[in-house]
């Protein structure tokens, strides 16, 4: 359906694309994974021209989208985008936020386009906010009267610009179950996202973008589970895992819990679980240390759902499990009460805790 062939894209000196080359089928869900700043949005957006490529070729069902006798507006109509800041008509109902351009660029009579609106509400699960003013909707309903504005052109495809990033963690949730219901449905999408466990469930391809290039792509399970290049695998194992490092006595406590915070919600972890976390690295902190170097580790496990936590410090060997280790041993018990297991060891001269925290 749209072939991408030794796709750049250069502003001045910096070169943000280069020799990208990609076939998408009709049907499939792509996702664009890889560190910020890796060019995923900048190819969405050369898809539909809202970026003109420095050189390259893009091909809509073999028609030339570059080749300058294309009806390019009319190849566009055929892409809908949905971006991360909704782009709503703010003085515009939701109701008239979708006909607007029906009647307007479709030449569709209002009768048709107003009904066709309400069954698009209704799909996205906002047929009670037909005459709301946008003002009037939290984040995520924006973004799916956004995604239900996109269907309304009758597109063939979708194109997602991180349509999660500008909303809270509770709202996230409610605008990928739209999405996931229209890759139920076969409409072919490219999704650019941050969501890795949303782009594991829902993808037929993932493709890993690193430095202008795709650099790996394949299934999902492969790509999550066994990728084969170095800068993937790399990339994967950080989303799996946290690591802080103490240096100092003075160091910051709330610092470290919001980040530890940041990476369970990233990973979808119950609040229970979270919870568990930040109380047992309080407690592990009121362990005798001589400060000389601190490190958690944080690692989260895609199989089982589960997460780990390592707690390790320097120093002669010190068990705080071994009976009358600790003068106080209420820390020691509400550690034990957090976690499923509990294991010390001493590696390197450096004291481990081993510790599979409840859910």
């Amino acid at each position: 359906m749209i072939t991408i062939e030794h796709l750049s894209k250069h502003y001045g000196d910096l070169v943000v694309l280069k020799d990208v080359n990609v076939h998408i089928e009709k049907g499939e869900v792509i996702t664009l994974i890889g560190p910020s700043g890796t060019g995923k949005s900048t190819l969405l957006r050369c898809l539909n021209l809202l970026e003109s490529p420095t050189g390259g070729h893009i091909f809509v069902d073999g028609i030339p989208l570059l080749d300058k006798h294309t009806d390019v507006p009319k190849i566009r109509q055929r892409m809908g985008m949905v971006f991360q800041s909704f782009n709503l008509y703010s003085h515009l109902t939701v109701l008239e936020n979708l006909t607007l351009g029906p009647t307007k660029l479709l030449h569709k009579n209002k009768a048709d386009a107003d009904k066709k609106a309400h069954e698009l509400l209704k799909l996205v699960g906002l047929a009670e906010k037909a005459y709301n003013l946008p003002e009037e909707l939290s984040g995520g309903q924006k973004q799916r009267v956004a995604i239900a504005r996109c269907m309304a052109m009758e597109p063939e495809v979708l194109l997602f610009d991180e349509p999660t990033s500008a909303l809270d963690p509770t709202m996230v949730s409610e605008v990928l179950a739209v999405i996931r219901r229209l890759s139920k449905e076969g409409m072919t999408m490219v999704i650019v996202t941050h969501e890795m466990e949303f782009a594991k469930n829902i993808s037929t391809r993932v493709l890993y973008m690193d430095e202008g290039v795709i650099y790996e792509e394949g299934p999902p399970s492969r790509i999550f589970e066994q990728p084969v290049r170095e800068k993937t695998k790399a990339f994967i194992h950080r989303l799996r895992s946290f690591r802080y490092h103490i240096s100092s006595p003075d160091f910051d406590l709330y610092a470290l819990q919001a980040e530890m915070e940041a990476f369970c919600e990233k990973h979808m972890m119950p609040k229970g679980v979270t919870q568990n976390a930040l109380f047992v690295a309080e407690e592990l902190l009121l362990f005798p240390s001589d400060f000389l170097e601190v490190d958690f580790h944080l690692s989260y496990s895609e199989k089982d759902g589960s997460l780990h936590l390592i707690y390790e410090s320097t120093g002669e060997p010190f068990n705080p499990l071994e009976e009358g280790a600790l003068e106080d041993e209420i820390g020691l018990k509400i550690v034990v009460s957090k976690c499923q297991s509990v294991e010390y060891e001493y590696r390197n001269k450096r004291n481990r805790l081993l510790l599979k925290i409840k859910g």
